[in-house]
């Protein structure tokens, strides 16, 4: 019989990344992750296992210079600048069904913390721990939970094999104890999303199947 984790609550907060509507099959014109929107109930179990809960967002402008056009597709590299890599398709933009959570979550107000990100035309992050690429410009979310006294983070989220993935290693590298739930979560990729939980387990993260695994 598998192990279950002990959580203890008063240490632990958890955290959903960018679970919004823009990243699950609701909005097929923007980056539509499969079963993206069936996470909810897991997240919120989650949610309860903790003290205190955060969650992420992008709320990206209409104008951001890493959307793809006619001319420059998705996936191809983003205008010259340290803040962005690659194109995407317009997504989660502020205002809009997209970057709204997703129907069943706690509204954005309603957290301990909610962290807006990508709010710029020109940074693309993919962590919700900092507004640049290169981790220097700190959101408050790392700040936020050492002076809470936070040692755990439970998370879940979209996608695991991107926004996921890089919080989760920043938060490691801000020294946490971390556990992933795969059922809070959903993958762009198969085969990055199984290269992703890889890294993060090598880099000390915990992952575990479901909310089952932990009490």
């Amino acid at each position: 019989m598998k192990n279950k984790i002990k959580i203890n609550k008063v240490k632990t907060a958890s955290l959903f990344v960018d679970a919004q509507n823009g990243f699950t099959p609701l909005c097929p014109d923007e980056l539509p992750i499969n079963e993206g929107h069936l996470i909810v109930d897991e997240l919120l179990k989650i949610k309860t296992l903790a003290s205190l809960s955060l969650a992420s967002g992008d709320e990206h402008p209409s104008e951001a210079l890493y959307f793809s056009d006619e001319e420059n597709p998705q996936f191809s590299p983003a205008p010259e600048g340290k803040d962005m890599d690659i194109r995407w398709n317009a997504h989660c933009v502020k205002g809009t069904f997209g970057a709204d959570l997703i129907e069943g979550l706690p509204r954005k107000d309603e957290y301990d913390l909610y962290i807006s990100k990508g709010e710029e035309k020109n940074k693309h992050p993919y962590g919700m721990c900092y507004h640049d690429l290169a981790n220097t410009e700190t959101t408050g979310a790392i700040e936020f939970l050492k002076e809470k006294k936070i040692e755990t983070v439970l998370v879940g989220g979209l996608a695991t094999d991107y926004c996921v993935a890089n919080s989760v290693k920043q938060l490691l590298n801000a020294n946490f104890n971390v556990i992933v739930n795969l059922a809070a979560c959903r993958g762009a990729d198969p085969k990055t999303t199984e290269e992703a939980i890889k890294e993060m387990k090598d880099l000390g993260a915990i992952i575990v199947e479901s909310s089952k695994d932990l009490y």
